[in-house]
């Protein structure tokens, strides 16, 4: 019988995260204030632990993971790779198609990995109460167990359209004990700001980032976390692609393709960055994909400048690819990839020609995700059929050039709480939408600093 599942023992689970910034062949550029002049990491203080932002500017390559993070990871942690051996019969490809199973940790997704660490680190720093912001609910739901583990109690902003699509996500959350509300809401003036313009404003990711900041910002015990974008957070997902090497070296194999889906980057990052490292140091010929819909086409139609991480324009300015912090992203079924920016490491290996990125319409990765849960058994989340598709085309590539090669993706979280969405798809009712240029162009002119990008 042909191995599919690979499995790693706890006592082998990586002590360390990677950080690109060690590596990357040009710095990032620094964040901004206003005045167009570097943030001092002092700034950061109002909102963030002194630990979290330590790493954000670190070029440290490795950082040990602290006992007690790696404690509560070794409650799902190594999670598998599989080979999807019946995947690659059905395609009747030469090719051999792995992937990193994130939806086995207990909130679902790959999320926890950067909320038990950040929530670690605030609760050592005596903070109690954190806000945040989320999508299709992973990143909320992730915070939400780990305040629960850590005993740290979680307000969470969620996307408007998602909170109402997603109501057994909100179960979850108040199930660990957090408060989700529905963003905008009146609970900021920002919020209400929003709401007193658009009444029926189905939110986004930056409206509920600006929220979330917003808040954390005018009380003193009170932090913000975040679950994407920041180079903190991509550093704590980096156990992924260390766990999957050393799962894949097990069995004497190396992928010659690395695919991920993409929102803000996280997931990505903790797929890629470790084996962008081979890239680099080593020399490693490595395909990198970076996937998103055409709906919020941020690293295949945005630009790569400076703007807000936030629609409120109360965050740093990142150099980053961006589609304008006014970008309004439409209500598509990929909630988690509705961001108009992207993080600055994965907009800078873009930039500089590590990775490749493309863009899919929503019916054609529904169609993937199903033909994956129809032959694999797993029902994936809306985000990871992304890559799912990607995969697929890449292993249909290996059959038509009679090539083969060796294909991971990282397969970020389960579908459970997506099951709405995959039943508009069978109902005929889910629209493809391409989000037009000239809209992106309208929020390309509220970029700030334009003249200093």
């Amino acid at each position: 019988m042909e191995i599919q599942k690979i499995d790693l023992m706890q006592k082998d689970m990586p002590r360390k995260w990677y950080n690109i910034q060690a590596d990357l062949p040009k710095p990032l550029d620094p964040p901004l204030g206003l005045d167009g002049k570097p943030v001092s990491p002092d700034a950061l203080g109002a909102i963030f632990p002194r630990a979290l932002i330590e790493q954000e500017v670190s070029t440290e390559r490795w950082i040990d993971i602290p006992e007690e993070v790696l404690d509560v990871y070794a409650r799902w942690r190594p999670t598998p790779v599989f080979r999807a051996i019946h995947l690659e019969k059905y395609l009747k490809t030469p090719a051999k198609i792995y992937y990193k199973y994130e939806g086995a940790s207990p909130a679902g997704s790959h999320k926890p990995n950067t909320a038990i660490a950040q929530v670690y680190y605030n609760k050592k720093e005596g903070v109690n109460r954190l806000t945040t912001e989320t999508g299709a609910g992973q990143w909320g739901s992730a915070l939400s167990l780990a305040g629960a583990l850590f005993g740290v109690q979680v307000r969470v902003y969620m996307v408007k359209s998602s909170y109402n699509m997603k109501p057994a996500r909100r179960q979850l959350m108040a199930t660990w004990g957090a408060e989700c509300i529905a963003s905008p809401s009146s609970q900021t003036e920002f919020g209400r700001k929003i709401l007193a313009d658009d009444p029926s404003n189905p939110g986004s990711l930056g409206i509920a980032i600006s929220e979330a900041v917003e808040e954390a910002a005018n009380r003193k015990d009170t932090n913000y976390a975040l679950g994407s974008v920041l180079n903190h957070v991509l550093l704590h997902q980096t156990i992924i692609g260390l766990e999957a090497k050393q799962q894949l070296a097990m069995i004497d194999t190396y992928p010659d393709v690395v695919i991920g889906c993409v929102g803000g980057g996280s997931n990505f990052g903790g797929i890629a960055f470790p084996f962008l490292h081979d890239v680099i140091r080593e020399g490693k010929k490595v395909k990198v994909i970076a996937v998103e819909p055409k709906a919020c086409p941020t690293l295949t139609k945005g630009i790569y400048t400076y703007d807000y991480g936030d629609t409120a324009g109360m965050t740093p300015i990142m150099k980053m690819h961006t589609l304008g912090h006014t970008f309004m992203p439409p209500t598509i079924h990929a909630g988690g990839l509705r961001y108009h920016g992207m993080a600055p490491l994965v907009s800078a290996v873009l930039d500089q020609g590590l990775i490749e990125a493309r863009a899919y319409y929503q019916k054609e990765v529904f169609e993937a995700g199903v033909l994956f849960a129809r032959v694999e058994g797993l029902v994936p989340a809306p985000e990871s059929t992304h890559a799912i598709k990607a995969a697929i085309d890449e292993a249909v590539r290996a059959r038509e050039e009679a090539t083969p090669r060796v294909i991971l993706f990282n397969l970020s979280g389960h579908g459970f709480f997506d099951l709405n969405s995959y039943q508009l798809y069978f109902d005929g009712a889910m629209e493809d939408y391409e989000y037009p240029g000239e809209a992106i162009e309208e929020a390309l002119h509220h970029l700030p600093l334009q003249n200093k990008a």
